[in-house]
This record gives structure tokens, C-alpha cells and sequence, in this order.
């Protein structure tokens, strides 16, 4: 499961609450969060793990008001090494991107789980680009695996433009043969997939169209087809007791183990 969880934004304190209780609803394996807050103490992802029973990373791209803002990988199972790395655009844009790598060790072998956030702005696609170029290489670096790897994220992109037509195979890709099925494109059910979506009054506010912009992207199947991906779906599209959790929608997806 992929899911951007808006920060602090918003009734942040009555939200907390309702991401909880989704992600209990859902009980997915390993969840990859976006805009997950921390402080000198603790952070949203580990509290979450807390009351989830799961393990967690987390990685803080840059700092906001005095919290950090990044990104983290809950894990039904132990997480046994994790990475992250910068990505471009900071010194352009002020926005500290990043993006985590998490070796979950499943009950079947590794499964290798990155987890991103790339820029926001509609006029960013170049710098989206060039972080896209940088997330791929690395997950080749975090070779070898015998689980196609799992990218998960925000990317601020819909499955048309460019940044996303690198990762999927439809134009050049920044490192030649390492490609990913869109899991919502091979197994949703054939709607659009919103997960920003205006029927959400957080969205509503913001004048922005409808847009399909998480993804969960899986490698190409291994042997016996591991990693293929069986079904997809939107989930945290409902608010629980009157609260609409977050301004995004998650991603879901089952892939075959």
C-alpha cells in the first residue's frame, strides 16, 4: 500500500486518528507513507508501527516549521536494512526530496521496497525527470534481488507524462533494461484511479482537477512470476467518524509471492 498522509496539514490531530483506523482496516503487509511528520522525539511513522505491531524506516527529507517532512515503509515483517539517497531539485525549487529503501525480509525471501515523494508543482515535470533518473539508478544499485523491486510513492505525475513514461518503458529509460508495471494500469478496475481527487473537500479547496498521481510500480516478474501483480485498487477514499484521513487517496495492490 502506498499513501501520502498530508503532514501536519489540515485537522492533523483528528486526522491521526482516521489514518490509524484505516490502515487497521486495510491490514496490508507493507505500507510505504509519504509526508509522515517527526520531531526531536518520535515521528508519525513510528507511532503508527506502535499501535500497528509493525516494523518501520523512516527518513526526514528536509524540515518545516520546526517538524520534519519524509518518508517511511511499515512492514508486517522485520526490516532488516534500510537506504535513502537526495534526490535533484533542492537548490532549485527549496523542496528536499528523497527516497527509501527498505529490505523487508517476508516469509518467502527479501522483498525490496522503495518509497518516494518527488516535487509537487505542475510546471516541475523536468525536475520530476531528472529525479526519476536518480530514483532509478538507485534501485539497480540495490541489486541483486530475486523479488522484482516495489516503487512506491507520490509523484505528483499523471501515467501520461514524461517522468512516468521513463519508469514504465514507454519512453527511454535512465538505466537501460529496469522497467515497472503500474500496478493500477495491469490490474485496476478500469476507472480512472483518482487519488487526488475533488470529491475530497480537502481537495475541493484547491481548484485542481482530478488527477492519478500514486502509484505503486512493480519490476518485471521473476521466476514463476513472482512480483506479478493480481489486483489494485483505491483505498482511503472514505472519511471514518466525519474525518477524511488525508487529501490523497492510497494505492493498493496484491502481488503474487
Amino acid at each position: 500500500m502506498t499513501w501520502n498522509i498530508w503532514w501536519r496539514f489540515g485537522p492533523w490531530e483528528r486526522r491521526q486518528p482516521a489514518i490509524a483506523a484505516t490502515l487497521k482496516s486495510i491490514d496490508a503487509d507493507i505500507i510505504a507513507l509519504q509526508e509522515v511528520w517527526s520531531d526531536d522525539t518520535t515521528n508519525l511513522a513510528a507511532e503508527l508501527a506502535a499501535e500497528l505491531g509493525y516494523h518501520h524506516a523512516f527518513a526526514s527529507g528536509v524540515e518545516m516549521e520546526g517538524f520534519g517532512f519524509g518518508n517511511a515503509v511499515l512492514s508486517r515483517w522485520p526490516i532488516e536494512n534500510w537506504e535513502t539517497t537526495s534526490l535533484p531539485g533542492e537548490k532549485e525549487t527549496g523542496e528536499g526530496r528523497l527516497a527509501l529503501y527498505a529490505e523487508v525480509s517476508g516469509p518467502h525471501g527479501v522483498l525490496p521496497v522503495f518509497n518516494t515523494h518527488l516535487n509537487w508543482r505542475f510546471e516541475h515535470s523536468h525536475i520530476r525527470q531528472l529525479q526519476v533518473a536518480d530514483l532509478t539508478r538507485f534501485v539497480d544499485r540495490m541489486r541483486p534481488w530475486t523479488f522484482p523491486p516495489i516503487v512506491c510513492g507520490d509523484f505528483n505525475a499523471e501515467p501520461d507524462a514524461e517522468e512516468m513514461r521513463m519508469l514504465t518503458g514507454l519512453t527511454t529509460c535512465p538505466v537501460e533494461g529496469l522497467v515497472f508495471h503500474d500496478a493500477w494500469r495491469v490490474a485496476g478496475d478500469g476507472r480512472p484511479g483518482t487519488t487526488w481527487d475533488t470529491a475530497n473537500p480537502y481537495v475541493n479547496t484547491t481548484f485542481e482537477p482530478d488527477r492519478r498521481i500514486d502509484y505503486i510500480l512493480v519490476g518485471l516478474p521473476e521466476a514463476r512470476g513472482a512480483g506479478h501483480i493480481v489486483n489494485c485498487q483505491v483505498a482511503g477514499h472514505k472519511p471514518i467518524d466525519n474525518v477524511w484521513p488525508s487529501d490523497h487517496y492510497a494505492v493498493l495492490a496484491e502481488l503474487r509471492y
